[in-house]
């Protein structure tokens, strides 16, 4: 890492996980919680919906405040909540409270993902970042893997509330090596720091072709897992009579492929660029889709046949992520944490559409999964051939 110190990637790995453990850990323990709160599936479901509303709209409070005030102190204030919100999530009397602290909670949790990723883009470059990249999508992949199963354990010995106790002791881990290593990469901004200020970077961001066309395309490609995830339960369970036990192992090996190419492209990276290696994955991963919708409507081989074309249409995300990130990240400096916010939030908003439109699909079996992945991987391949390809090509000229 070109001479950083591991501690440094360490801490921001760690940050960036906020997001796939406080969802993940807890999942195990939503029976639980709807028996002791008798409340319905819908009521305790909520306390995940509220979280990722949180989510979203959190990301658009720190990018923007973290380019005017520095990096470090909206951190420091995301993780204290964070800490303070999964304290009363553990307290929660009713299940409205444990609601309502999941969205402090995930407001708080936000921070690190966003401070994170703009702080990668201060330290370094377009091909440098795009490796970092790929180690912090190490531990997103991992985490999902990984939680699941420790939150079970939990349950199982001390109840769900103790979850939310050792997730607020995993945030006050990262406060404070946050306040030990973590360096102030980005000076205060002087200047006004208002609404106009705000709206002025935000603008002057979604006018860039570059961005918005990384942003696009990244979103999109990712809009892939996120269709699968809505559609496979029932596709494998229920149409395909897998028991949810080995249904976990069909999610894991997914979820091993996304890992596995996301350190593929750090070797990628040390012989050709990042935007290379991004058009290699969009063609790659539009001919697999394409593969996946041929296997679909014709039924052939059956769960046997859609098995490796979803590995593979997954398992080429870890090379699209990285790469588009680093490419969307390369704005201005000052930039950086609106930028950041953008990312996530036109992520966030384009993978939970497709999760939800996935469900209205009126096409048996599995067509629906097809039809979504060939669906948002057109998109992504039309908007980084139009925006970026163009953009590049325009600047070169």
């Amino acid at each position: 890492m070109s001479g950083r110190p591991r501690s440094l990637t360490l801490i921001l790995a760690a940050l960036i996980a906020f997001g796939p453990l406080s969802v993940d850990m807890y999942l195990p323990a939503l029976p639980s919680i709807q028996r002791e709160f008798h409340t319905d599936p819908a009521g305790v479901q909520l306390t995940l919906s509220t979280y990722l509303l949180g989510l979203a709209v959190g990301q658009m409070l720190y990018g923007p405040l973290s380019d005017r005030i520095g990096r470090k102190r909206p951190l420091y204030a995301g993780l204290v909540l964070y800490i303070l919100a999964s304290i009363g999530c553990a307290m929660a009397p009713d299940i409205g409270t444990l609601q309502a602290m999941r969205f402090l909670q995930a407001i708080g949790g936000c921070a690190g993902m966003v401070i994170s990723r703009a702080v990668v883009r201060d330290l370094f470059e377009h091909q440098e970042a795009a490796r970092v990249y790929s180690i912090l999508l190490l531990v997103m992949g991992v985490a999902p893997i990984l939680a699941p199963l420790v939150g079970g354990q939990v349950l199982v010995l001390v109840g769900w509330r103790a979850i939310f106790g050792g997730l607020a002791i995993f945030g006050a881990l990262c406060l404070a090596a946050s306040l030990w290593i973590l360096p102030e990469t980005r000076a205060a901004r002087s200047g006004r720091h208002g609404m106009h200020s705000m709206m002025h970077d935000i603008g002057a961001l979604v006018r860039d072709r570059l961005f918005v066309g990384y942003s696009l395309a990244l979103g999109f490609a990712m809009a892939s897992m996120h269709a699968y995830f809505a559609t496979s339960p029932i596709l494998f369970i229920d149409v395909y009579g897998v028991e949810p036990t080995n249904y976990g192992w069909i999610f894991g090996s997914n979820a091993a492929g996304f890992i596995l190419f996301s350190q593929i492209n750090r070797v990628f990276l040390r012989r050709t660029t990042a935007d290379n290696v991004l058009r290699w994955a969009s063609w790659a991963q539009l001919a697999i889709a394409l593969g996946l919708l041929a296997v679909a409507s014709t039924a052939a081989g059956g769960m046997w046949g859609l098995l490796p074309p979803i590995f593979c249409v997954i398992a080429v995300l870890g090379l699209m992520h990285p790469n588009a990130l680093a490419g969307a990240m390369m704005v201005e400096p000052s930039r950086a944490g609106t930028a950041s916010a953008l990312v996530g939030t036109a992520q966030f908003t384009i993978c939970a559409l497709t999760a939800w439109l996935s469900g209205f699909v009126p096409l048996p079996a599995a067509m629906p999964l097809a039809t979504a992945v060939m669906v948002v991987v057109v998109l992504s391949f039309l908007t980084r051939v139009a925006l970026v390809r163009r953009g590049r090509a325009a600047e070169r000229s």
